[in-house]
């Protein structure tokens, strides 16, 4: 284990919470930084976050701070756990409190709204490209990691020191760390599989079974390897924690967020419904989107990607959208 650091994390939902309690348990000095005050006070005063992680109470080393610039100013590493909508507003907050020397981690999925950059580079646009940075990602249920049940995931950085430094952090018993320089991969796995999940959602929702959910993981994998590969990804890190790994977690289990939002519409949920009951931010639903216009920039067919874009974003009946994608020509697996 690292020597022990001092770490911010900004988000307060079950994410940041829940990798805050594993750096706690690390026996880091940990402030988990959140945007909602009141929401804050009720951690402080409960040492549980008892809206996302009910019933799992926060180490003592682990702080609660509504105070921005108390919060950034300190710290050796930032991770930040905040939703890819106001993740460059987030950074802009930030960015008078940093120290050039601050490592910065995220542990956001998908790309940036409008742009469709990737969110590393959003990261260089906003604080320059001289702070240390690192990805985490991989196949993880917020509930699980807060629990300290094993789990293992990726951390992704340009420089192996970096890479090495940050798993240093995260790393224990239970908690296991791999490294990669593909951040590029890393990245578009984990904003693809987001939406595959809803696909799966959708299918189990309309009572299709588990052949069909098997084969919308396969082709669905086989849709974020060609377009992650076109922007640079590495075949082999589709087919590791952060791409296949992360795609199975989220397709096959109810903890899924973006799982449940596609049961919700496969069952007849609209997507205001849908979104309301899971009362969290479903990112696959923006990502479907953003993803699949990325697509058509590059080029890149993407089906399963069109058909839940539509589904969500044009009101495209889920029935039709799954005979669309029957109905597609035959062709070669590969």
């Amino acid at each position: 284990m690292s020597h022990q650091q001092q770490v911010t994390v900004l988000g307060a939902g079950s994410w940041g919470t829940a990798l805050a309690i594993q750096l706690a348990r690390n026996e880091h000095q940990v402030t988990l930084w959140g945007h909602r005050k009141e929401h804050l006070q009720q951690i402080r005063e409960r040492r549980e976050n008892q809206q996302y992680l009910p019933g799992i109470s926060l180490p003592e080393n682990l702080h609660i701070e509504s105070a921005l610039d108390a919060s950034v100013s300190r710290a050796d590493m930032v991770l930040i756990a905040v939703p890819s909508q106001p993740f460059r507003s987030t950074l802009q907050s930030i960015q008078p409190f940093l120290s050039q020397e601050t490592t910065i981690t995220w542990a956001t999925k998908g790309v940036e709204k409008g742009s469709l950059k990737p969110l590393h580079q959003v990261i260089e646009e906003e604080l320059g490209e001289n702070h240390p940075k690192a990805l985490l990602s991989g196949p993880t249920f917020a509930r699980e990691v807060a629990k300290g049940l094993p789990t293992a995931v990726t951390i992704a950085a340009e420089s192996s020191k970096t890479a090495q430094s940050v798993a240093s952090l995260f790393h224990s018993e239970t908690f296991r760390c791999y490294t990669s320089s593909d951040i590029q991969g890393v990245e578009i796995g984990g904003a693809t599989k987001n939406i595959l999940a809803i696909a799966a959602g959708i299918a189990d929702g309309l009572g299709f079974g588990a052949n069909t959910r098997a084969a919308l993981m396969t082709r669905g994998l086989h849709e974020l390897m060609k377009l992650g590969t076109a922007l640079g990804g590495q075949q082999e890190t589709f087919m590791g924690l952060s791409g296949l790994g992360d795609l199975i977690l989220t397709c096959t289990d109810d903890q899924s967020r973006n799982r449940r939002m596609g049961l919700a519409m496969g069952s007849g949920a609209t997507v205001e419904s849908a979104q309301h009951s899971i009362g969290q931010v479903v990112e696959g639903v923006d990502a479907a989107r953003d993803v699949y216009q990325l697509a058509q920039q590059m080029g890149i067919e993407m089906p399963i990607t069109e058909q839940v874009m539509e589904v969500l974003h044009k009101q495209k009946d889920p029935q039709e959208a799954v005979r669309n994608l029957l109905q597609r020509n035959r062709k070669s697996e590969h």
